[in-house]
């Protein structure tokens, strides 16, 4: 397992949030269990390169002021609502040998019939899987292979993941991971058929009225 190194310093508690982030560090906490919670700062750019590269279920090593080293898993990743950026961060301690229940994307490859042939939408309902396993045999993410996607009526489901040896999926096996939609076209055609289509038995009772009605005036002729 390949380990990233991330440096924060110790962060006194008479600083707050705001003034951290107007330096243009991250507010943080570490905490676990049989660990002395610490509050912390992080250089945004190095924790912002260090996320796009390995992602929120990557083991880290925190470098705390050069002192002390402990792994974490982010816990928790607080984001600004308008501006999207990262505002809080909770490193949680973990044992490298114990197993941990976290998050990883799935990543499909591989091409579907269904797509290339018959011009469908390729639709992917879950981005990211539960899984359970030993703390340093998490994986960096899950590939899926939709070359069965053959049609608009094959889906692929959890049931359906190869995960790694000692890797479980958390998440129900029945939940949907991809399929593909038919092209808006066919649909719309379908649904115009639908509606064109006359209720049985709509115009047989019109035509009835009509064949009374005329029998009505042809009795009073007589």
């Amino acid at each position: 397992m390949d380990t990233i190194t991330l440096e924060v310093k110790s962060r006194p508690i008479d600083i707050s949030a705001k003034e951290i982030r107007n330096e243009g560090m991250i507010p943080g906490i570490f905490y676990g269990l049989k660990q002395e919670n610490k509050n912390l700062s992080v250089d945004y750019q190095t924790f912002r390169r260090i996320f796009e590269k390995g992602g929120g279920n990557t083991v880290l090593e925190l470098d705390i002021d050069g002192k002390d080293k402990v792994n974490v898993l982010i816990h928790e990743l607080q984001r600004d609502p308008v501006t999207d950026k990262f505002t809080h961060i909770d490193f949680k301690f973990v044992d490298l040998n114990k197993e941990v229940t976290t998050e990883v994307p799935l990543i499909a490859t591989g091409e579907s019939k269904a797509v290339r042939e018959f011009g469908g939408t390729f639709m992917q309902s879950r981005e990211m899987v539960m899984v359970k396993c030993i703390a340093k045999n998490i994986p960096k993410h899950i590939e899926f292979d939709i070359s069965s996607l053959e049609d608009f009526h094959t889906v692929l489901h959890i049931s359906d993941l190869k995960f790694p040896e000692g890797v479980e999926a958390v998440d129900d096996l029945e939940l949907t991971v991809a399929s593909v939609a038919a092209p808006r076209a066919e649909e719309e055609e379908v649904v115009a058929e639908e509606t064109e289509a006359p209720v049985e038995g709509e115009k047989g009772e019109e035509a009835k009225a009509e064949e009374k009605k005329e029998e009505g005036g042809e009795k009073a002729e007589s």
